[in-house]
């Protein structure tokens, strides 16, 4: 499998942990303000971006769902309610993440239709071909080896079934582009810092960005892994992208 520079950025490069543990255990550590954080660096348009990314499945109408990287289960309960599948599977590596989501869905009482589980994106414990769709939201960035992620999805994909990730992009005008450099490489860490106590986080948050293989990149490697009709769709002002590839 072919490696990228985004694989070997980490949370702390001075451990000996691999990206997958140091991943895990960051998302474990700052869990407890996860949502409202992204909610507060955001402005709530996060929650937008996710509807649209959902809204890419609508017309395949998908009832087995597969949500990876599912953190606290945003996109999985998003999607429940726009699309209404028999059932939705999120997996992800960070048990602390996980035991937010499963509060969430008490409250909504939505364990019956969403099941989550700790599981690895690169070993994904489904047989061939059992899921509709696939979502990643934010997720694909902390792969510890990107093409081994997006081939174990395209495995366990349906012929037919289609991918959906939502992933941060740099955008390209020039004041803007400033303004968010600016905003990532110091205002998000320092705000990180006040509320999970965890400024590396989101020091890696903007360094994992900037090494990302974002849009055509994305989607060439998309194709080489075996995705069909790909394409991407920028989002507020390309801060963040939406990339699609179907299973033949």
């Amino acid at each position: 499998m072919a490696k990228y520079e985004h694989d070997t950025i980490v949370p702390d490069a001075g451990s000996l942990l691999t990206k997958k543990d140091q991943v895990a255990n960051m998302f474990d550590n700052i869990a407890f303000r996860y949502d409202f954080l992204n909610r507060f660096l955001s402005a709530g348009i996060d929650i937008q971006w996710r509807k649209k990314a959902i809204r890419e499945l609508k017309n395949l109408k998908p009832q087995m769902i597969l949500d990876v990287a599912t953190g606290t289960a945003d996109v999985a309960i998003l999607t429940q309610k726009i699309l209404k599948p028999k059932q939705i599977i999120g997996i992800d590596i960070s048990d602390g993440m996980l035991n937010i989501g499963r509060d969430k869905l008490a409250k909504l009482s939505l364990q019956n239709s969403i099941e989550l589980r700790n599981g690895d994106s690169e070993t994904i414990n489904f047989a061939n071909n059992t899921f509709d769709a696939i979502t990643v939201a934010f997720g694909v960035r902390n792969f510890e080896n990107l093409q081994k992620g997006l081939a174990e999805m395209l495995r366990v994909l349906k012929p037919g079934g289609k991918l959906v990730v939502l992933e941060f992009s740099k955008p390209k005008q020039f004041g803007f582009k400033a303004f968010y450099n600016l905003y990532m490489n110091t205002i998000a860490p320092n705000i990180g810092q006040i509320f999970s106590k965890n400024k590396k986080a989101y020091a890696y948050l903007n360094e994992s960005v900037q090494a990302f293989p974002e849009r055509e990149q994305f989607i060439t490697i998309m194709n080489e892994v075996g995705y069909t009709n790909t394409y991407f769709k920028p989002l507020s002002l390309g801060i963040c992208c939406v990339y699609c590839g179907t299973k033949d």
